[in-house]
């Protein structure tokens, strides 16, 4: 095997957990609709926490894209 198509190889696998974070994103949202639907007067707290958790999840993407880069380029 070519050592550039084993870097395309582990670039692809390091975005594997993409996958991942968009699943924990849709069940995110899903939770805070339910919870904004249930009781619309708790929107202004849960906001807070929902910004934060969607902040924490996307930057695990975003490690997995750098990642995927270094292998790729180096």
């Amino acid at each position: 095997m070519e050592l550039e198509a084993a870097k395309l190889i582990g670039a692809a696998l390091a975005l594997l957990p993409i996958a991942g974070v968009g699943i924990g994103l849709g069940m995110i949202f899903s939770s805070y609709n339910e919870a904004v639907g249930r009781n619309p007067s708790s929107a202004e707290i849960l906001e807070k926490k929902f910004l934060l958790t969607f902040a924490l999840t996307e930057a695990l993407a975003i490690f997995a894209l750098v990642i995927a880069f270094m292998i790729m380029f180096s």
